[in-house]
């Protein structure tokens, strides 16, 4: 064997090793699919239920100085999420209908034809009135205070009565990051539309507060509602 054989022996075994190695540091870094320029990692599927509209529209956001969480929407039945329907409540534009057994909130859009539909939670005090009133005014970042029946029920709750100030804005304060007032009569009925933190209570009757919705619901309920709206709850 020739020296010049030999090397040329040496250079191509080298170049198989090589090779092999390339293919072995590929093969323990995932799955792997062939493409045009070559091999590439095979990319995750994104998760069950997930859309980049959805992320948008539930993702985290910047609001009046806090921060609002993204909600894991996908863990929420998707006939709760916001979405544009048929107008099926027969009432004008502009009305807002609240359907407690459903747990539907519809505001009706301009030609009653559609309607904005938002999934909402309602609490023991969301059944406590029905009929017809007015969204009498409408505030950002609310003041939380507990009725004083909340209260005696809740003596914890002492704290943030009406004679201690009430509960400062907050991403734990109950009201969340608006609230609706509903008047009937020119009277307060202490029925509220109201943001929530607790995202997992949408869709289900809970233990205390009116009606519930994601705080990226009622932003969004909050820029669409038109002012003095009507207001009808149905039980």
């Amino acid at each position: 064997m020739t020296s010049e054989t030999y090397s040329r022996r040496r250079i191509l075994s080298l170049l198989s090793v090589g090779a092999a190695s390339t293919l072995a540091s590929c093969a323990s870094s995932g799955p792997v699919r062939f493409s045009p320029i070559g091999f590439a990692p095979q990319l995750p599927a994104p998760p069950m239920g997930r859309s980049p509209e959805l992320d948008a529209t539930y993702g985290q956001t910047v609001d009046g100085g806090f921060v609002i969480p993204a909600v894991p929407y996908w863990k929420i039945p998707p006939r709760f999420y916001r979405q544009q329907v048929a107008n099926t409540t027969g009432e004008p534009a502009g009305t807002v209908v609240v359907d407690t057994r459903e747990r539907f909130l519809y505001l009706v859009e301009p030609g009653a034809a559609t309607a904005m539909r938002y999934g909402v939670g309602i609490g023991r005090e969301g059944f406590s009135w029905s009929g017809e009133g007015v969204i009498q005014w409408r505030q950002k970042w609310p003041k939380w205070t507990p009725p004083d029946e909340m209260v005696a029920r809740q003596p914890e709750l002492v704290k943030y009565s009406s004679a201690n100030g009430g509960m400062p804005p907050g991403l734990l304060n109950p009201l969340g990051a608006r609230a609706l007032y509903i008047f009937q009569n020119g009277q307060d009925t202490l029925y509220r539309l109201h943001g929530n933190p607790e995202w997992n209570s949408i869709g289900k009757a809970v233990s205390s507060g009116c009606v519930r919705m994601l705080n990226q619901d009622v932003i969004d309920l909050y820029e669409r509602v038109p002012n003095k709206a009507r207001i009808i709850v149905w039980q």
